[in-house]
């Protein structure tokens, strides 16, 4: 769950998307299983190592858990032939089918065992560590203050793994599907030392693809199917071609003289081809907001930030849907909270949670309102005059919005608001991200997208003391009821649902973040590709299935 990110780096997350068909084959060639797809990339692949890696968009494809993401988000056949639970939910025994890494060694327990201990290793500085928490001493071994040994995984044979938990996690299963979790082959770690994971010819696969022709640093790469993969036989595609490409207009030149199979549409050139049969869109459970820091530097700055009446006023003067349709564009979803549309249901009624954690007066459009707050807020810090500062990316890839959303917070904030300055700062991502890890920020454009579809992908991000909690929101009452979800009421669904629901209307109630929109991807894609898997969470594309008609 990686994510905390400038606006709109969900792009670069989604790093591969679409399989569609190499154009120009006629039907013979097809039939002779020219099996070729030509796609391109928002970004150099940064790493193929598991344990090392900041995104785990594409790697479900070449790395394979005990299960896989399938459709809508559901955990479906993987290394697991079978697992079984325990009656309290603390404890998983795994028994794996006979398979095989591409370069034919067996699979085996241990390889987990290794994979899990690696990543958790305090030297291997795993941006996912937290992830497992709630498997027994996690926790302790990440920090460095317990002997990996110690970790909830053990081996018992060549084909059983069993996980102790130190509390029921009601997703477990849907987080098993995800390639963090997946094994490492120890033999080959240790014959390539230093180098493994460096190349693509020095890291083995689990998955249906192996990974070709990376470098390290290069542009072009490729997914070729793995032969020794268990399930190999339902894999259609030969062969995914993969390039970099730095902007829209540049992958759309590409697909229309037939060299990709598909582009994502920037904002602009959606209301060219939003009419075309080759427009798709597909959502993704990222969701951009405005941060604050409660614990700015500046004692005047703090007081108005730490009043819940301005952060109130700055959600209701945001028109969502003006921002949502006219300044973003492309079909961007307005979300009803911190938590995306479409990520997780109701286990009782299988309500979206979207739907249930709507909130009146929190992001409704409402200037009347916004300006009464905004001097309730200045009356209580008796504050007259303040500027602040948006903290916000430059380099956010092809979708280009983030001027246009912080000029549009600018200028609403100003207008509203007598007294307020708002004052850009737009730098590099990495830059940006330096400078929330260090607080040095008032507000900020940020963003979060959940890595598996359950609701507490988001919402354990605001708790206190989380890493990704930047501006250091600290509410007791969120705290509990997140904590009540995540530990009393882990094994009971319906009350943990509650407990979420209830998390959520807090937040938005407290305006611990301000939501602003959810992203919507637009693309032109060759109707002659079946099978694609895409979710909004997770590994979003599965190729496993896909298959040119």
């Amino acid at each position: 769950m990686r994510k905390l990110r400038s606006v709109l780096a969900g792009a670069a997350l989604v790093i591969l998307v679409g399989v569609l068909s190499a154009c120009g084959q006629n039907s013979n060639q097809q039939a002779a299983t020219k099996q070729v797809l030509n796609l391109p990339a928002s970004a150099a692949l940064d790493t193929i190592d598991l344990s090392k890696a900041t995104g785990y968009g594409q790697t479900g494809n070449v790395f394979e858990s005990f299960y896989r993401l399938g459709k809508n988000g559901k955990a479906t056949a993987g290394l697991a032939k079978s697992a079984k639970v325990s009656a309290d939910g603390k404890q998983y025994t795994f028994t794996l089918r006979n398979a095989k890494w591409s370069n034919g060694d067996p699979i085996t327990a241990q390889d987990f065992v290794y994979s899990w201990r690696r990543t958790l290793n305090p030297k291997t500085k795993s941006p996912y560590a937290y992830l497992f928490e709630g498997i027994q001493n996690a926790t302790a071994v990440s920090q460095g203050k317990m002997a990996a040994s110690k970790l909830g995984i053990k081996a018992t044979d060549q084909h059983t793994v069993v996980v102790t938990l130190d509390k029921a996690i009601p997703y477990f299963k849907v987080l098993m599907a995800y390639p963090l979790f997946a094994p490492q082959n120890q033999k080959v770690a240790e014959k390539y030392g230093k180098k493994y994971a460096t190349k693509s010819q020095y890291m083995v696969y689990s998955g249906p693809f192996k990974i070709t022709n990376w470098k390290g640093t290069n542009n072009k790469w490729s997914f070729v199917k793995n032969n020794q993969y268990w399930d190999k036989k339902v894999v259609k595609l030969q062969k995914i071609n993969f390039t970099v490409v730095e902007n829209a207009s540049t992958s759309l030149d590409l697909y229309q003289s037939d060299k990709f199979d598909l582009t994502q549409l920037s904002s602009e050139q959606v209301a060219t081809y939003k009419n075309s049969k080759a427009y798709i869109q597909y959502p993704y459970s990222y969701v951009s907001y405005v941060g604050y820091n409660f614990a700015d530097s500046d004692a005047t700055k703090r007081k108005v930030l730490n009043n819940q009446d301005i952060r109130q006023a700055f959600s209701l003067a945001v028109n969502r849907t003006q921002l949502a349709q006219k300044v973003i564009g492309d079909g961007t979803l307005i979300p009803t909270g911190f938590v995306s549309t479409d990520l997780a249901k109701n286990p009782t009624t299988g309500k979206d949670f979207s739907v249930e954690q709507k909130r009146g007066n929190t992001m409704s459009y409402d200037e009347k309102l916004a300006q009464q707050k905004w001097q309730t807020g200045l009356a209580a810090t008796g504050v007259k005059k303040v500027s602040l500062t948006l903290l916000a990316a430059n380099d956010n890839g092809s979708d280009q919005a983030t001027s246009k959303v912080t000029q549009y917070l600018k200028g609403q904030w100003e207008k509203l608001f007598p007294g307020l300055t708002i004052k850009i700062q737009a730098v590099p991502s990495q830059i940006a991200l330096t400078d929330r890890q260090k607080g040095d920020f008032d507000l900020t454009l940020a963003g979060w997208g959940a890595d598996f579809n359950d609701p507490i992908s988001f919402l354990q991000i605001p708790t206190t003391g989380t890493s990704y909690n930047y501006g250091k929101y600290n509410n007791s009452e969120y705290n509990q009821l997140v904590d009540s979800a995540t530990n009393a009421d882990a094994n009971d669904p319906a009350k943990r649902w509650r407990d979420l629901v209830s998390a959520s209307h807090v937040l938005l109630d407290d305006q611990g973040i301000t939501p602003l929109y959810q992203s919507v991807y637009s693309y032109l894609q060759r109707s002659s590709v079946k099978g694609i898997i895409h979710n909004t969470a997770g590994t979003q594309w599965n190729y496993k299935y896909t298959y040119i008609k």
